[in-house]
């Protein structure tokens, strides 16, 4: 079945909002309510891509919470918390850690209007020692009542709305895909519209098909490929 143009219009829309330098890092976030919540936040809140450590051989698994969030936000593993953090930095992100301890600040006294990481350990635990020790600058956000720390996909939630809301007041939370470099927007967008295709492409070791206006792919492709969106 062929893209329609209204869902074309609409992929284009929601990839214009798009910010490739916010993102967040989970260290052992396993419960696959939290790892859904916290995607469905950052694909309302407009984050390209997310980044993860895991424990090593434990299968990823997602609930219903994220409503296919991740299909829109990859969730991208890293083999240990250090190439996390030092793929980050490489690209300029500053790690923000949510962690508490003495030299920690108050979230809503911090500029998030940068190349923005949030770094959130497990859902006991919290970040590890060697994790905080690598942070640019620890994080906490205020509570009010007897616990001391908020679930992690809240907590998630709450800092990605903050850095969503000083861009918007700065003016440069993006509104027409300047949040993305124009090869990566084109690169998303064809593998949002035509994911199918996509994947046969990169078996095939090829670019990508051109896509006019309406969303329509400017060449022939065989007929075992699937153009469902």
């Amino acid at each position: 079945m062929p893209l329609l143009p209204r869902r074309f219009a609409r992929l284009k829309a929601v990839l214009d909002c798009r910010m490739a330098d916010l993102t967040v890092l989970l260290e052992h976030v396993e419960k696959p309510h939290n790892l859904s919540a916290i995607l469905r936040s950052c694909d309302a809140v407009g984050v390209l891509d997310a980044h993860a450590v895991s424990y090593s051989g434990r299968p990823r698994t997602f609930n219903s919470t994220a409503q296919g969030s991740q299909k829109w936000v990859p969730l991208k593993d890293h083999s240990s918390i250090e190439v996390a953090v030092k793929t980050l930095k490489e690209h300029g992100f500053r790690l923000y850690g949510t962690h508490l301890d003495e030299s920690a600040r108050d979230y809503r006294n911090c500029d998030f209007c940068g190349p923005t990481a949030f770094v959130l350990g497990a859902e006991r635990w919290g970040l590890g020692e060697l994790t905080a020790s690598l942070m640019d600058e620890g994080i906490f956000i205020p509570m009010r009542g007897m616990v001391q720390s908020l679930n992690v996909s809240v907590a998630a939630a709450t800092l990605l709305f903050e850095a969503l809301r000083q861009r918007q007041l700065a003016g440069i939370a993006p509104q027409a895909g300047e949040g993305l470099e124009p090869a990566l927007y084109q690169q998303r967008l064809f593998e949002w519209a035509y994911p199918e295709v996509a994947t046969w492409c990169q078996k095939e070791g090829r670019p990508y098909p051109a896509l006019n206006d309406q969303g329509e792919i400017q060449e022939s492709l065989p007929r075992n490929v699937k153009l469902h969106c």
